[in-house]
């Protein structure tokens, strides 16, 4: 998918915002990634045009670094935490009943555009395991019977 004329402008205009800075190259891509959910190929290669870093190295950054995607994602980005404290405490299955009701596996997005499941090392909510977090808002102690009703509310608010 080719990026628009309107979002090739906001790249050049995101690297020509931060040319000034020693190391620019994560302050471009996180706008970037804040902006239109990832990073394709194409919006690499121009970062790389302008700012003359090669676009083996942005690809290796945005390859490296979890928090950026070469796909877009969903509108609600569903963390599961399968650290240590929630993996113990059942969070595969958790993860396991997403992938079941969404029908995707993680790292994918719903055919609507609405879900991508991401399986997480650890959320930084050990005392509120198994923890799953959807886009910032942490959902503590998620048993497999309460996923639906987790879908559910995201749904819902597509609707209101």
């Amino acid at each position: 998918m080719a990026l628009r004329t309107e979002a090739k402008k906001d790249i050049v205009k995101i690297c020509e915002e931060h040319a000034h800075e020693p190391s620019p190259l994560m302050i471009i891509l996180e706008e970037i990634q804040r902006k239109y959910g990832y990073i394709p190929m194409e919006a690499q290669e121009l970062v790389s045009e302008k700012t003359g870093i090669p676009v083996a190295e942005i690809y290796g950054v945005v390859t490296f670094y979890n928090f950026f995607s070469l796909t877009p994602k969903g509108k609600y980005v569903v963390g599961v935490c399968l650290g240590t404290a929630c993996y113990v405490k059942n969070s595969q299955a958790v993860l396991d009943e997403f992938q079941k009701q969404l029908g995707i596996k993680p790292g994918e997005t719903s055919q609507d555009g609405l879900f991508t499941i991401e399986a997480l090392r650890c959320i930084g909510a050990c005392a509120l395991a198994p923890a799953v977090s959807i886009n910032g808002k942490v959902y503590p102690m998620v048993q497999p019977g309460q996923v639906s009703a987790i879908i559910k509310e995201c749904r819902d608010k597509e609707v209101a």
